[in-house]
């Protein structure tokens, strides 16, 4: 019953990233291998050009730095997510533009349906209740998008989806593969196993100075620079908190911002409503209506109508009769509601009534309602005594930033003309010298400060003094003393040489012996005498399954799960387990019937993981057609110059 307005693009790019990663999880990784390899496009600010339709540079930068803020990434994930959100952008352009090519069209109404039912319900719908137009548009805007945009991202994102559901729409599961599956996730197995110890084999490696001293010369490439530059810095840190305590707020301050935003402030004029709703059935492929279900849906509400006028407790019928999902449970109460809201005929009703009225029966394009107005409230703006608490942080923190604002720039600009000590002293701050820090140091006093740090190892002695700003504040400093990274000598890194010696050695003799003892339990058919004379314990399993856990062997869906191919009597090759070796022998094996209750009782839940899996083979393999279909045909053109900046930029 509610209609929504024709505008909207990401709200915040969180919600976006999610309705993309949910429409082209399985296309993330078939472009990779090529990915540059077309040139066709050599336009500044484009990365790929589709059908004629460009994704754009300031797309990429735009998802990824959303990405990056709302699941917190870390710097160092950067690069990565870039590539990602470039693959996943262009693939999205391949998809949209196959889809029209098909014929695919998104309709408004499959828009609202997507915003009501989808999975934005709880954004927009929390407890089944619409936010409001006016909500809904702020949503948006406080995440830097629009109506428009954000309704045809959710339009794209749909199409995509017809497109996929089409593509993966002829799989099928047949009873040998859903037997087949069965029997593999079924099987269980019983063994021997003997291991071999990565701690054991060390031990026996005990290596001279003269190799240690010739490993360390063959694999010096691996220590130069192995110190990494170093560098000291004085600085003198500006605290937002510094900035806040200087600040107060007056009476004219709040009246100030309360006349500059009191558009922010107004209530529309609004009613408070519960409703019953029958609803009547769609129309058929053939566009036509079945006339005697809503016949029957008319009547059913006529009827409850005349209930309630005879004394029955409307909020009682609702919860029994009421077929709106959001509603039906809180007795038809949908709450408070503004003009624009609602369907026409919904909203004329709800607000011409006067408080505690009850309408008649009333069509809309969702069935028959009954709708009584609870209470009415006219427009107005809320006084500054009712929204102080909320305006009086924002006038603070608005005061402290130019305060901090005007501090940074005449400690800048003192540092640059008098000095360092000079600028601290001015803003009664203490200038502090740091001991040698690495890149991936922090400063005392700073915490974790990528940025400042980049910039720290950015500048030379003679940049003289820099700002950066932090979480915190900012940080005026110059760089005094740079240390350059530097290799080693043999004896500085001794321990370090020897430790890589001895886990390279113990890494070549635990393969060999793992080999060895293979080769003996195969000759002499026999693990438990071969496992004696390569000084090995012999352990025997459970009967086990591919989920289960043995003890020194680890999960059965490792190495070890070729126990499930093997028969009774076979031993295994060596399995390398990490930090061991192992060789198997199977005792035993049970294979599951593929028939019985057993298996009818998983054959629904394992068809349905059967076809997600053949559907996402589907989806890659059309992608990967449709790649090469659009290169031949010159409607995929990439930009490498773009691509190029973009991820070096990134990294």
């Amino acid at each position: 019953m509610i209609r929504f307005l024709q505008s909207g693009n990401r709200v915040a790019k969180y919600l976006l990233g999610g309705f993309l990663l949910l429409l082209t999880a399985s296309m993330v990784t078939y472009l990779i291998p090529g990915f540059m390899g077309d040139t066709g496009v050599t336009r500044g600010g484009v990365v790929a050009s589709v059908g004629g339709q460009d994704v754009l540079t300031q797309d990429v930068t735009r998802a990824v730095q959303s990405q990056m803020r709302a699941q917190r990434y870390p710097e160092a994930l950067m690069p990565f997510l870039t590539q990602q959100v470039l693959q996943r952008l262009i693939q999205g352009a391949e998809l949209r533009y196959e889809a029209r090519r098909m014929g695919f069209r998104v309709s408004d109404d499959e828009v609202r349906d997507e915003l009501r039912n989808g999975q934005y319900k709880e954004v927009f719908f929390p407890g089944g209740n619409w936010i409001g137009q006016q909500r809904y548009e702020e949503l948006l805007r406080e995440n830097n998008t629009s109506v428009e945009e954000f309704e045809n991202e959710m339009r794209d994102g749909l199409l995509t989806r017809k497109l996929l559901s089409t593509i993966s729409a002829g799989v099928t599961v047949s009873p040998a593969e859903l037997q087949q599956a069965y029997q593999e996730q079924n099987t269980k197995v019983k063994f021997e196993y003997a291991i071999l110890n990565r701690d054991d084999v060390q031990k026996q490696i005990k290596p001279t100075d003269a190799e240690l001293k010739a490993y360390y010369e063959t694999n010096k490439a691996r220590y130069q620079n192995s110190i990494p530059e170093k560098r000291v810095v004085r600085y003198f840190v500006i605290n937002e908190k510094d900035a806040e305590n200087k600040v107060t707020v007056t009476p004219s301050d709040l009246q100030r911002y309360y006349s500059a935003n009191q558009q922010q402030y107004r209530v529309p004029e609004r009613a408070k409503v519960r409703h019953i709703l029958i609803k009547t059935p769609a129309p058929g492929p053939d566009g036509k209506v079945d006339q005697k279900a809503v016949d029957a849906a008319r009547a059913k509400a006529e009827d409850l109508l005349k209930q309630i006028k005879s004394g029955a407790n409307f909020a009682e019928l609702a919860k029994k009769n009421s077929q709106d999902p959001g509603s039906a449970a809180q007795g038809g109460e949908l709450g408070w509601i503004v003009k624009g809201q609602t369907v026409p005929e919904f909203e004329k009703t709800a607000f011409a009534q006067n408080p505690s009225q009850i309408s008649n029966v009333v069509q809309t394009s969702y069935g028959f309602h009954i709708i009584q107005t609870e209470e009415k409230e006219q427009a107005h703006e809320k006084p500054l005594s009712d929204v102080r608490a909320e305006i009086e942080p924002i006038v603070k923190q608005e005061k402290a930033s130019t305060v901090l604002t005007q501090e940074v720039n005449q400690a800048e600009d003192i540092a640059r003309k008098q000095g360092l000590d000079k600028a601290a002293a001015s803003v009664n701050a203490q200038v502090v010298q740091s001991n040698p820090i690495s890149h991936s140091d922090s400063l005392p006093g700073v915490g974790n400060a990528p940025e400042l740090m980049n910039q720290i190892f950015a500048d030379n002695e003679k940049s003289g003094p820099d700002s950066s700003n932090t979480n915190t504040g900012y940080v005026i400093f110059e760089v005094n003393k740079i240390i350059p990274a530097q290799t080693p000598t043999f004896e500085a890194i001794k321990d370090k040489v020897t430790n890589d010696f001895k886990n390279e050695r113990t890494n070549e003799l635990l393969s060999k012996k793992g080999q060895e003892l293979a080769d003996r339990a195969h000759a002499e058919h026999n693990l438990a005498k071969a496992a004696k004379e390569a000084g090995a314990t012999v352990k025997t399993s459970d009967m086990v399954g591919r989920s289960s856990q043995v003890p020194d062997i680890g999960s059965m869906a490792g190495p070890a799960n070729v126990a499930f191919t093997m028969k009774p009597g076979e031993i295994s090759g060596p399995l390398n387990l990490g930090q061991k070796e192992a060789v198997i022998s199977i005792t035993e094996k049970q294979e599951p019937p593929a028939s019985g209750d057993e298996f009818a009782k998983a054959s629904e839940q394992l068809r349905e993981q059967l076809s997600e899996q053949k559907k996402e083979q589907a989806v890659q393999l059309f992608m990967g057609n449709l790649r090469t279909r659009l290169e031949k045909e010159g409607k995929l053109k990439l930009n490498k110059a773009e691509i190029d900046n973009v991820t070096r930029s990134r990294s």
